[in-house]
């Protein structure tokens, strides 16, 4: 963020400073623009000036004596009585304050009651307002942070249901197939076992950074392809177009299989002449990812509705992620499913 600096401490404490220093500074301002104060000086001048940095000092403490003290113990308790007779204690403490002072170091300038309610209980109730104004801001950032937190605990863990949904059910038929590749004594078992390894390294160690290289992700893809491919053998018809990606370019782990295991869990079995087209492209930055299998409504009901991860929980996790960065277009017609999506990489 662009003004994260201003959350660090040290510099929230020169901020309070330099406020308090501003606020209590305006008198002096003021009497120094003021041209008809032609007073001569008075006895209790300097007694009177230290008095007024010790009531600032007093005014400051109250305010953070309210935000962190009293307004928590309000809101923890619900006892407005008791919160009112601490405001009347600390009240009674300024005035015991200020008494003391004025019969130790003011000698000419009586201290009377009424003077001191006159020109204090204004004070006193705005830096209360002031304070209270505080501490609900406080309040209102730490709700937004917790809020941001949780948001973001929320989208690690559906990367986690991501991957473990993912994972059961492919691996499942893959290592079915790759049984019935040993009893044959093939070939491709080892080649299988490849592809088979290098998912899952990557869903296993790779995954769990907040960002991938895009040539990781697409890597991915095209194993879980050609595993899928081999097990379906000429059942499906696999059509896939990766342009070559350049270096540089990220993407959220596991962000694009999705709609690719989706294809494969709609787009076979009962279809006739069954056909998965899968296509990504990377140009100035805007990744183009575009996916289609032959769709029959007919037969879709007797899928199993939980496997794999639903399009919605993608939808949502694209908006967490790239929020207006991104465009996703789902259309059915003519009995084809496509998806197709486009992400501003930068």
């Amino acid at each position: 963020m662009k003004y994260n600096f201003l959350r660090k401490k040290w510099v929230v404490a020169v901020l309070h400073v330099v406020c308090w220093v501003i606020l209590f500074s305006f008198p002096f301002f003021l009497k120094a623009t003021y041209k008809k104060d032609r007073r001569p000086p008075q006895p209790d001048d300097a007694a009177l000036f230290y008095f007024y940095f010790l009531s600032s000092g007093i005014w400051a403490g109250l305010f953070y004596l309210n935000a962190y003290m009293f307004l928590p113990f309000l809101l923890r308790t619900k006892k407005v009585w008791q919160f009112i007779s601490l405001h009347v204690l600390t009240l009674a403490a300024v005035y015991f304050l200020h008494s003391l002072y004025f019969s130790l170091f003011v000698h000419h300038v009586p201290f009377k009651a009424e003077n001191f309610f006159i020109y204090n209980i204004f004070t006193y109730f705005f830096i209360i307002a002031s304070s209270t104004a505080y501490f609900f801001l406080l309040e209102r950032q730490q709700s937004i942070k917790r809020s941001q937190e949780k948001e973001t605990e929320n989208l690690k863990t559906e990367l986690l249901f991501l991957r473990s949904q993912v994972s059961p059910h492919f691996m499942f038929n893959v290592l079915n197939n790759m049984v019935a590749l040993a009893r044959k004594k093939s070939d491709l078992l080892e080649d299988s076992l490849i592809k088979l390894s290098s998912l899952m390294r990557y869903m296993l160690y790779e995954t769990d950074e907040q960002k991938v290289p895009l040539e990781k992700e697409v890597e991915y893809i095209q194993s879980y392809i050609d595993l899928q491919q081999q097990r379906f053998g000429k059942n499906v018809k696999v059509q896939s177009s990766f342009n070559e990606v350049g270096s540089g370019s990220e993407i959220e782990p596991m962000l694009l299989i999705p709609f690719v295991e989706n294809a494969f869990k709609h787009g076979t079995g009962i279809i006739e002449d069954a056909v998965i087209k899968v296509e990504l492209k990377v140009e100035n930055g805007i990744l183009q990812f575009i996916v289609s299998n032959k769709y029959n409504d007919a037969l879709n009901a007797i899928k199993d509705k939980d496997s794999g991860i639903g399009l919605n929980n993608v939808q949502r996790r694209l908006n967490l992620l790239y929020g207006r960065n991104h465009a996703l277009l789902i259309n059915k017609k003519d009995g084809w499913f496509t998806v197709s999506l486009q992400i501003n990489l930068h």
